[in-house]
C-alpha cells in the first residue's frame, strides 16, 4: 500500500502597507496566514468578546476568510447572521475549511455602530492528518501587548480588502476587563449615524409621491458618497486618459445636473449669466473641467453635493403630488419626470464612478534621487 504524507505549510504575513484614515460606520482587525495544504481540512477560530452598547444597531463578530489561488474567494463567515450583542464575556468559535486552493487565511474580530467592544483570547486550531484539531501559535493574541489609538501589536487593522485603515469613528485601546490575561482589546465606536436603507417613501412632511422621490435620490445619492468618501487625492484626481473624467469632476457634475434642474423646476427658467459661470464648467464635463476640477480633496466635492442636495429636499416639500404632475412645456415633460431623470443620472455616473475606481492603478512611490559627490 503506498503511504499518503499529509502537510500544512504555514507562515504568518505582516501587513507593511502605510496607513490610512477612513469613515466608516464599521471596523475591523485581523492577523493573516499563509497556507499550503494538499487536502481539504476543517479550522477553528474561537475568541472571546463582549459588547456594551444601547445601540440597537450595534454588534461583533468573530470573523474567518480564506482567499483561493488567483485571489478567488473561499470561505467566509463574521458572524453577521449571529451578531454578539451580550454585555457578558463568552468564546464564540467560527469553524471553517482550507483546502488545495487555499492560499491565505484571515481571522480577526469585527464591530459595526456605536458602543464598546471588547476582544480577547484569539486561538486557532487546524485539522492535521488525523482528524486531529492542533493549535497554531497567534502573536500577541490575549492583547497583553498593549494597543495604541493607532496600533494593535502584531494585528492589521481592516479587513483583508482595506489592507491597512484606521476608522476615525473608532478609538482603540487596551482594557482591563479580560478573560486571559490582564488585558483585553477595546474599540469603541462614537457619533455614528447608519442610515435606514429598503425603503421607499415615508419622508416626514412630503407629499407621498414627492416622498417616493426624495427616498430615492437619497439612496443614490449615499451610494455614491460611500463609494468615493475615503478616496485620497491621487485617486479623486487620476485621469485614464485625454477624454476621461476625473472622479472629482463627476461628483461636481453631479451637483451641477441637479442644480440645473432645481432652476428648471422650482423656478421654470434656464441658468442665468451667473449660475452658467459657476456650473455650466462641471455641467458639459469638456476639457475646461478637466482643466479645472482638481487639486481639492473629495469632501470639497461632498460639500457642494451636499449644499445643492438639501436646496432640493427643501423645495420639493414645498410641493405637492399635483404639481409633480404638472408638464414643463418647453419638453412637454412633467416635473416628476425630470427628477426621475436627476435620479438616474445618479445612477448612470455611479456606475461610472466605479469603472474609474476599480481600474486606478497603484500610485507609485516617487524614487529619491541620491546626490553622490564625486571626489578629485
Amino acid at each position: 500500500m503506498k503511504k499518503v504524507v499529509l502537510f500544512l505549510f504555514l507562515s504568518f504575513v505582516s501587513a507593511q502597507a502605510q496607513q490610512r484614515v477612513i469613515s466608516s460606520v464599521w471596523m475591523a482587525f485581523r492577523q493573516t496566514i499563509e497556507i499550503q495544504t494538499p487536502v481539504k481540512k476543517k479550522f477553528r477560530v474561537i475568541a472571546s468578546a463582549k459588547v456594551d452598547s444601547n445601540d440597537p444597531k450595534a454588534w461583533a463578530g468573530i470573523s474567518a476568510r480564506v482567499f483561493n489561488k488567483n485571489d478567488e474567494d473561499g470561505f467566509s463567515d463574521n458572524m453577521y447572521d449571529r451578531p454578539i450583542k451580550s454585555k457578558e464575556w463568552q468564546s464564540y468559535t467560527v469553524e471553517g475549511t482550507i483546502d488545495e486552493n487555499s492560499k491565505t487565511l484571515n481571522f480577526g474580530g469585527v464591530c459595526e455602530a456605536n458602543g464598546k467592544f471588547y476582544f480577547d483570547k484569539f486561538q486557532l486550531f487546524i485539522e492535521n492528518a488525523k482528524g486531529v484539531f492542533e493549535p497554531v501559535t497567534i502573536l500577541n493574541s490575549s492583547f497583553e501587548t498593549l494597543a495604541t489609538n493607532t496600533d494593535i501589536p502584531n494585528w492589521n487593522l481592516g479587513n483583508s480588502k482595506q489592507k491597512n485603515v484606521k476608522v476615525k469613528e473608532f478609538t482603540i485601546s487596551s482594557d482591563k476587563s479580560s478573560v486571559d490575561g490582564k488585558h483585553s482589546l477595546l474599540l469603541e465606536g462614537k457619533g455614528i449615524i447608519i442610515k435606514e436603507t429598503g425603503k421607499i417613501g415615508n419622508v416626514e412632511g412630503a407629499s407621498p409621491k414627492i416622498a417616493d422621490m426624495i427616498s430615492m435620490l437619497e439612496d443614490l445619492k449615499d451610494r455614491v458618497e460611500e463609494t468615493v468618501k475615503n478616496m485620497d487625492q491621487y485617486e479623486i484626481d487620476y485621469l485614464h486618459d485625454e477624454k476621461a473624467n476625473r472622479i472629482g469632476a463627476l461628483v461636481m457634475h453631479l451637483a451641477a445636473a441637479e442644480k440645473y434642474y432645481q432652476v428648471f423646476t422650482f423656478e421654470n427658467r434656464e441658468f442665468n449669466e451667473e449660475e452658467k459661470k459657476k456650473w455650466e464648467t462641471a455641467l458639459n464635463l469638456d476639457q475646461a473641467a478637466r482643466d479645472e476640477f482638481k487639486g481639492q480633496d473629495i469632501q470639497y466635492y461632498l460639500d457642494i453635493y451636499n449644499e445643492v442636495r438639501a436646496k432640493t429636499i427643501s423645495e420639493l416639500k414645498k410641493r405637492d403630488d399635483a404639481w409633480f404632475a404638472e408638464i414643463q412645456m418647453k419638453y412637454d415633460i412633467s416635473n416628476q419626470y425630470c427628477w426621475f431623470h436627476v435620479m438616474e443620472h445618479q445612477s448612470s455616473h455611479l456606475g461610472q464612478i466605479l469603472f474609474l475606481k476599480k481600474r486606478i492603478p497603484p500610485q507609485k512611490t516617487p524614487q529619491k534621487m541620491l546626490e553622490q559627490e564625486i571626489k578629485k
